[in-house]
């Protein structure tokens, strides 16, 4: 990973098991961000599963539906929050696993394009060894649309993809929180909240794009696909364990 910024020998993995809230969770990641900048955190694996969240994009704000979107959200029992990365909305729940990478690097900004491919790959061979048809690339119509999401395709139908991992990043002088989202659970609650913000943000979308893992493979649950996403990153770095409580939340 040393091509990418990351230079990973020991990272430190924290599995948060309760979500602290919608609004704290998303702060939190920010919080750990500013303590690896200032040498007070080392490379950090927080994994947790999130509130139901619709995270919408700064532009999302300025569009004129906005508040009717966000109003759609809690209608459907999500929080509407605005994330400080790009993109646009992406929503996420209890069958999801958050994926927060922090790191502490005086080079921060020379890695960043390199590591949404590099974390791309991460996911997706993460979700080969589960079973799921993943690669790296943006699939037309998919919801909160990047070069790098993570897609998987229906071993029934290859023309069917659906969107499984969404990414952003988040960097700062003398360090990067890379945060990513994988879909693995009950995605029919996911798919309804985006097609009504999306429609009230007046943005095109299909709503076939939104899934999740266990779609395509049936009876999959986030606790394989975290077990598959260690044993990946156990190839590139020694993974330690420490309690939630040693962050401090």
């Amino acid at each position: 990973m040393h091509h990418t910024g990351t230079g990973l020998r020991t990272l430190t993995v924290v599995r948060q098991d309760v979500s602290l809230g919608a609004g704290r969770d998303l702060e939190f990641g920010l919080e750990l961000l500013a303590r690896a900048r200032s040498g007070g955190l080392g490379p950090t694996l927080r994994l947790y599963r999130p509130a139901p969240t619709v995270a919408f994009g700064q532009r999302d704000t300025r569009l004129p539906g906005f508040e009717a979107a966000a109003q759609a959200c809690r209608d459907n029992g999500f929080e509407p929050l605005v994330r400080r990365a790009g993109g646009r909305a992406a929503a996420y729940h209890q069958g999801t696993l958050v994926v927060d990478h922090i790191e502490p690097d005086a080079d921060a900004v020379a890695g960043s394009k390199a590591r949404f491919g590099y974390f791309g790959e991460l996911f997706a061979q993460a979700l080969r060894i589960v079973g799921v048809q993943a690669a790296v690339g943006e699939i037309p119509g998919e919801y909160c649309p990047g070069e790098f999401s993570v897609h998987g395709t229906d071993p029934a139908d290859s023309s069917r993809r659906v969107k499984l991992v969404g990414t952003a990043q988040r960097v700062v002088s003398g360090g990067w929180l890379f945060s990513s989202v994988i879909v693995v659970e009950d995605s029919a609650p996911i798919r309804k909240v985006l097609t009504d913000s999306y429609a009230a943000l007046g943005l095109d979308w299909d709503p076939a794009t939104a899934g999740a893992a266990n779609d395509l493979v049936p009876g999959l649950e986030v606790d394989a696909v975290e077990q598959a996403l260690l044993q990946t990153y156990a190839g590139d770095a020694t993974l330690e364990t420490a309690s939630f409580s040693s962050l401090g939340a």
